[in-house]
């Protein structure tokens, strides 16, 4: 791997860190369809890693905030659904998993940004659980299920719960994917180098997250995957 790929990384990581610490959501919306783009092989281990470190930071500064309920149905989605990504992680080429996080990421974005607001139950929660568990085990992109059943409520709540949830998720899918041998010494040298990258966007994001307009950012957010999805389908 080059310096010039492993700096663009970096700066990936950074803002990704920087946003997700604001809002709740998009650092696998940031950083995926970079890392695709540069070295698809990564994924999505190298997500995993690092969103892990990531989320017990935001889970723990915001842990006065967490929906206890709605982050119990989500991880019992969230751990059947991490069969069904192993699955694509064995049926989907390497090749092709360029357009696979490109669509999913694009299609995410968009239901996210068009869906009327509710009031999510059980059966919403666990349907949120379930794709993210195929689609983060599969790709390394999850947060945005749970960004639509969670938009709708405070910040806060929808940082500590989303966080919660992603690092139940995470552990599950990395023993999945070590226990039936997916996870590689080369997609994990690369998240380690780049902790520090991580750790400045996050502690930077300690600054505004209870500042920015939430709803402006995920807009943002996912204005940027959509943008960023279509340029991986075009580069698949």
């Amino acid at each position: 791997m080059s310096v010039a790929v492993l700096a663009l990384m970096a700066l990936a990581v950074a803002v990704a860190a920087f946003v997700q610490g604001a809002t709740g959501v998009g650092f696998a919306l940031i950083v995926a369809p970079v890392v695709g783009l540069v070295e698809p092989s990564l994924l999505p281990v190298f997500l995993l890693v690092l969103m892990i470190p990531l989320n017990l930071y935001i889970a723990g500064r915001e842990r006065g905030s967490l929906d206890k309920v709605g982050a119990g149905w989500i991880t019992a989605g969230r751990f059947a659904g991490t069969f069904g990504g192993l699955w694509v992680l064995v049926a989907v080429p390497v090749g092709q998993l360029n357009l696979l996080i490109g669509g999913s990421t694009v299609l995410a974005a968009v239901v996210t940004l068009i869906a009327p607001k509710f009031t999510p139950g059980r059966g919403a929660f666990l349907a949120a659980g379930a794709i993210t568990g195929i689609t983060e085990t599969a790709t390394g992109v999850g947060g945005p299920p749970l960004a639509l059943v969670y938009q709708h409520r405070p910040a806060a709540v929808l940082r500590s719960t989303v966080a919660v949830c992603f690092i139940a998720g995470e552990v599950i899918s990395l023993v999945v994917l070590l226990a039936t041998g997916k996870v590689a010494a080369d997609q994990l040298w690369p998240a380690v180098l780049l902790l520090p990258a991580l750790a400045v966007g996050a502690v930077l994001s300690r600054f505004v997250h209870h500042r920015l307009d939430g709803p402006l950012m995920r807009l943002l957010v996912q204005l940027f995957a959509i943008v960023s999805g279509v340029v991986l389908l075009f580069a698949g």
